[in-house]
Parts: structure tokens; sequence; C-alpha cells
């Protein structure tokens, strides 16, 4: 098993600006250049903690809360949140900012990705365990759990029953 390490080891931040080609009809960011960004920043970040080629399993939810702007800088910041055998959580935030009209950045999205690690031939591979030191890192991991039996039951990889976080969650009621 690889050494633990710190989930602060893996912090990565990336800023991007909006051009023309990036925009929508409104002068909107599209979305899918914006989960783009997001899924190269979130991979960089599993690589960090890694050190291994990772490919993405799996993306949470995404809410467009704020529109972000033609010509407005976005940063994405990221770090991975736990570890299991060979995937690892990473939580995003993005932010969009206006520099030219000089206004303070706002929070547009978060999301939760996952990813596996994998070797040469594209099979997954064991990753380090995630040390959280903050009281936040240490926040994010100790739902990391629950996130991923989430997943898990709605991706049909685990029954409902054995979702021993979720349950404890929510209760046993039904059974």
């Amino acid at each position: 098993m690889p050494l633990p390490k710190k989930a602060s080891e893996s912090h990565t931040i990336m800023t991007e600006m909006v051009l023309p080609n990036d925009t929508n009809t409104l002068n909107n960011l599209m979305g899918g250049r914006l989960l783009h960004w997001m899924d190269i920043c979130a991979a960089i970040t599993a690589q960090k903690h890694a050190h291994r080629t990772v490919v993405t399993a799996s993306v949470d939810n995404v809410s467009f809360a704020e529109p972000i702007k033609l010509g407005n800088i976005v940063t994405f910041e990221a770090q991975v949140t736990r570890a299991f055998t060979s995937s690892m959580e990473v939580h995003i935030k993005v932010s969009a900012q206006n520099l030219s009209a000089g206004e303070a950045a706002v929070h547009t999205n978060s999301a939760f990705y996952t990813f596996v690690a994998v070797d040469q031939s594209g099979r997954p591979i064991e990753v380090a365990p995630v040390i959280a030191e903050t009281e936040e890192e240490q926040s994010f991991f100790q739902s990391a759990l629950r996130r991923r039996q989430l997943r898990l039951v709605l991706a049909g990889r685990m029954k409902p029953a054995d979702a021993t976080e979720l349950k404890a969650l929510f209760g046993n009621s039904g059974e």
C-alpha cells in the first residue's frame, strides 16, 4: 500500500479566461466548456495525489448557479477529499470574476468528481490514503464515504441494503 499523503498536497488552482469561442449566443460560458475545464482541473488534482494516470469515473450533480460572462476570469480550486482502494474523490469549487469592472469573485459551481488511478494497461491501481488535517478536510473526508455509497447505489453497483453509511444517515426505515 502506498504511504498516506496529506490532502493539501493535491491542492490545485487553475485559471481560464472566457473567450468568444467559449460562449453561447447570450455571451455566457457554455456549460460543456465549464465541465471540460472542471474535469481537467480535477484530473490534475487526482494525478498529484496518485502520481499515476487517472480516468474520470463519475461527476456528481453540477448546478449552474450563476452565469459566467464573456471576458470573466474563471478560477477552479480543487483538492482530493478521500481515497479508496484505487479511486479518489475530488472536490472542486468554481468562481468567476469580472476583473475589468473591478468586481469581486462570485462562487458559481461546486462538484465532486471521482477518478480511478490506472496502470499502463488501464487496470485500476492502488492509491495512497488521504490524511485530512484541517476541519474542512476532515468534514469532506468523513462525508466522502456516504457520497461514494450513494454514487454506487445510483449506478447499480451497490445494493441499498449494503449502504451502511446511508442507512445510518437516513435511518433504517422500511426494513
